[in-house]
């Protein structure tokens, strides 16, 4: 059995069950990590509604669009822990039994605009940008 610092811990060679079962996360249902194809789709509808507010007060510009992407990540989950969208289809971003913060929100946002960080999962069921952080996304 792996000690806390093993450094097997996080190399994935530990034979989990479920992703989120070494965070303590229970298999299925609230409070377990959230499946790729939730957290795609709400990321579409959030920028979704980035891009309508965009064209109705900005002509459409996308770095108008951008900055309101990134503001509504960065306030609303770290103030609450949710997007629009992500309560759209329950998902909640937690930072232990917490909503992120302003600070590691940012720090999640600014990874998930590189991309790829966003698209390379752990074997812990996170994706990169969500490791950085400290940060899951849980089902509610």
């Amino acid at each position: 059995m792996p000690t806390r610092d093993d450094p097997s811990r996080d190399s994935g060679d530990l034979g989990d069950a479920w992703p989120g079962q070494r965070l303590g996360l229970p298999e299925t249902g609230p409070g377990s990590i959230t499946g790729f194809g939730r957290r795609v789709l709400a990321l579409l509808i959030d920028w979704g509604l980035a891009m309508l507010i965009s064209a109705g007060f900005f002509e459409g510009d996308p770095i108008a669009t951008l900055i309101l992407f990134v503001a509504m990540h960065i306030i609303l989950i770290g103030l609450l822990g949710v997007t629009i969208g992500k309560r759209l289809v329950r998902i909640q971003v937690v930072r232990g039994h917490r909503v992120p913060g302003p600070l590691w929100a940012a720090v999640r946002t600014g990874l998930l605009l590189l991309v790829i960080p966003a698209l390379i999962p752990a074997p812990d069921g996170r994706c990169l940008h969500d490791r950085a952080a400290g940060t899951m996304e849980i089902r509610m």
